[in-house]
């Protein structure tokens, strides 16, 4: 509505939100709706009927021509002066005209954020303008717009809702960028004195507040909203086509709640409908407005938009940026996150050449701040965590135990996958100990070489006590490698074994640095000692069964030699 007071300018009457002609050449008490069709309370009859779509209006003909040079126009390119009938079926909505043919008659019209967009394109293309008569229709919109509108956060917001359904009017008067703009400015001047929510169509708003320079996580958190909006499939797992991956919609929706929501007020049943052949398109939308900056948008994010874009078949250049992004902030994911569908011909489950790529640019990303002293410094600003190699490792490593269940899976691509990550970042194999389990119980008729080759990804010095205990029992690894398995246990054993006397006879000390064996002894009281000799007992006990196991296992292969 219009704030200010009434005011009139050289016969421009309009104040308090009413918009009305300061010339009333016609009498009538209004207008009235009559099933589909308008008529005009008067007492003169109607002589010129205007349909639009399915809705007649029963009017006169000298309102409408005093000041709509549309009709006027009409009228005389038809050579007919007695016409009485057009069709005006591209004008944007009959609503919109039902204002414009009141003002027409001089009757009040109450302006507001709701209607001002339409009425505007209307009298655009009814050609209302100031030739005709001074202070018509485009005058008076041109002027709401422009002190009332653009000075309100919820009025531009509104109007800029309202021109989803006139394109390309809207466009065209630059409605749109206007209400952009000026919201962005407002947005940028005082973020935190966004407080509405929006369901309509933010993208215009939030390349115009990146062009203003707003904070880029706020634009991100905009983004986020935005997509949870209108691309519900963000939240319910992608395109919900795999129920492996159903869980991540719940740990990863929650995250995204807070922050500046960029969207315009509406009702709760005003829910968006999005074709699937729009979802492409506001995809790659998405995409290119993502602030550069790490951590702009949730990585959860990231991958639930690398998974539908993946489906809707997204510019390729579009997905690689996509994937870079990830590889940016790759230790934030979660298995869930992980768990993308193969959405082209793969015959695998799950897209593991997609986490692969993923990886490289994860550790391209991690290369290149270490190599620059200056960027590592403002990663480390932004809270980076020194141990983000680790991290994944684990992430990597749950990834494989879950994909291994896959009988499509080639050993080829567990090991290139599982080899990717640098030794330094691991310092337990337990994890992928489990995913070489779990890949062995789903391929039974991996060959005695295979199951050789899949093993070498896992270093046996780095499994706990307890999974070199489990590993000891498996029958499904080859038999070298539990050998050294159970060397490893035995190493850990009896290092266990050490640290426990050297605890109780070095109290709060033990963790002490001993240069060597007989300082220690010689350093050390007479019951540590003997606690040490006992440790060296079991030690040689252990060695001998070692030894016996070996020679037992070696036998077992000369008689297998033998009879092949």
């Amino acid at each position: 509505m219009w704030d200010s007071e009434s005011e009139s300018v050289g016969g421009r009457g309009y104040g308090n939100g009413v918009l009305g002609s300061s010339k009333h050449g016609f009498k009538t008490d209004g207008f009235e709706l009559r099933g589909q069709s308008w008529y005009v309370a008067a007492d003169i009859p109607s002589d010129f009927l205007v349909q639009i779509g399915d809705v007649h209006f029963h009017l006169h003909k000298y309102p409408l021509l005093s000041r709509s040079g549309k009709i006027n126009r009409l009228i005389y390119e038809s050579r007919d002066p007695d016409l009485n009938k057009i069709a005006l079926d591209d004008l944007p909505g009959p609503e919109a005209f039902e204002l414009a043919a009141k003002f027409c008659y001089g009757i009040a019209v109450d302006l507001t954020a709701g209607n001002i967009s339409g009425l505007r394109c209307a009298a655009e293309y009814l050609e209302m303008t100031e030739d005709l008569e001074e202070g018509n229709l485009i005058f008076k919109t041109e002027a709401f717009l422009s002190y009332v509108v653009l000075s309100s956060w919820r009025d531009s917001i509104l109007v800029l809702k309202s021109c989803e359904k006139l394109s390309p009017w809207a466009e065209n008067l630059q409605i749109v960028r206007r209400c952009s703009e000026s919201i962005a400015w407002k947005a940028c001047a005082n973020p935190k004195g966004i407080k509405w929510a929006y369901t309509g169509n933010p993208l215009k708003v939030i390349t115009a507040i990146k062009v203003k320079g707003m904070r880029f996580e706020l634009i991100g958190a905009s983004i986020m909203h935005y997509a949870a909006k209108w691309l519900p499939g963000l939240i319910e797992d992608g395109a919900g086509s795999v129920d492996e991956g159903s869980n991540s919609s719940n740990s990863s929706s929650s995250s995204w709640k807070g922050g500046l929501h960029m969207i315009v007020a509406g009702t709760k049943d005003d829910h968006p409908s999005v074709q699937a052949k729009d979802q492409r398109m506001i995809i790659e939308s998405l995409i290119s407005i993502i602030p550069p900056q790490k951590d702009s948008v949730s990585c959860s994010f990231l991958l639930h938009l690398l998974r539908i874009a993946n489906m809707l078949k997204v510019a390729p250049a579009l997905v690689t940026e996509l994937e870079k992004r990830v590889g940016m902030q790759f230790e934030q994911a979660t298995l869930a996150d992980l768990l993308i569908p193969s959405y082209n011909k793969s015959e695998t489950l799950f897209d593991v050449d997609l986490i692969q790529r993923l990886l490289e640019h994860f550790l391209v990303q991690e290369q290149t701040e270490s190599s620059s002293p200056s960027r590592q410094a403002f990663s480390d600003q932004r809270g980076i965590n020194p141990n983000a190699k680790m991290r994944v490792a684990r992430l990597v490593d749950s990834y494989l135990t879950e994909v291994s269940r896959d009988r499509n899976l080639s050993l080829t691509k567990f090991q290139v996958l599982a080899e990717a990550l640098p030794e330094s970042a691991r310092t337990c194999d337990d994890g992928l100990y489990r995913a070489i389990d779990s890949y062995l119980k789903a391929h039974p008729t991996l060959s005695e070489h295979e199951r050789k080759r899949l093993c070498r990804v896992m270093d046996c010095q780095k499994l706990s006590i307890d999974a070199c205990m489990h590993a000891a029992q498996n029958e499904r690894l080859p038999l070298r490698v539990v050998v050294q398995v159970l060397f490893s246990e035995q190493v850990k054993i009896s290092n266990a074994i050490a640290n426990s006397s050297l605890k109780e006879a070095g109290g709060t000390q033990y963790q002490l640095m001993i240069p060597n064996r007989k300082t220690l002894l010689e350093g050390t009281p007479q019951s540590f000692q003997e606690g040490w000799t006992a440790a060296k007992k079991d030690i040689n006990t252990l060695k001998f069964e070692l030894e016996t196991v070996k020679t037992n296992d070696i036998n077992l292969l000369k008689k297998k030699k033998k009879k092949q």
